[in-house]
C-alpha cells in the first residue's frame, strides 16, 4: 500500500486538534503553536526514518495532517540511531538537544498512543537501536 493510499484509506482515533493538545499537555508546552512546532518536528524526522508496511499503517492511525507530515519526507537511505536522529533534528531545528529530546519524547508518546502496542513494536523492529526509549518503551534487546 503506498502512502497516498494510506492518506486516503485513513481513520484516525483523534484529531490533529486533540492530538496537538495532547502534546501539548504531556510535553507541558506553552502554547498549541509551540506543540505544533514539535510535532511538525518530530514526525517530518520519523517520516525519513520509516519505511514499508509500517509506515503506511502508521500513516493510517494518525489524524490526516500529521500523516501528511510524516509521509511528505523521502525516507533516507542510511537510517538513524535513535541518538543520532535527536542530534539531526535538534541541527535541522537550532534548537539545544535536551529540548529537541524532550520534544522528541512528548511527541511520539503520543505517536505511540495512536499506533498501538502491535505496531509500534514493529516499527521499533524496524529501526535501529535507540528508538525505544524515544517512545517510552524499554530498548527491546536480542538474547545472546
Amino acid at each position: 500500500m503506498s502512502d497516498r493510499r494510506a492518506l486516503l484509506q485513513h481513520a484516525p482515533v483523534m484529531t490533529y486538534e486533540q492530538m496537538l493538545e495532547k502534546v501539548r499537555y504531556e510535553g507541558a508546552y506553552p502554547t498549541r503553536e509551540r506543540a505544533e512546532e514539535a510535532v511538525r518536528l518530530v514526525l517530518s524526522g520519523l517520516g525519513r526514518q520509516l519505511t514499508g508496511e509500517e509506515r503506511v499503517e502508521l500513516a493510517a492511525s494518525l489524524p490526516l495532517q500529521a500523516a501528511r507530515i510524516l509521509t511528505e519526507q523521502i525516507p533516507d537511505i542510511q537510517p538513524l540511531t535513535g541518538w543520532a536522529f535527536v542530534k539531526d533534528l535538534a541541527t535541522r531545528s537550532g534548537m539545544t538537544l535536551a529540548t529537541t529530546r524532550w520534544d522528541t519524547g512528548s511527541v511520539l508518546a503520543a505517536v505511540a498512543a495512536l499506533a498501538g502496542p502491535e505496531l509500534l513494536t514493529r516499527i521499533l523492529r524496524q529501526l535501529p537501536t535507540g528508538y525505544a526509549l524515544l517512545f517510552g518503551r524499554a530498548e527491546l534487546t536480542q538474547a545472546a
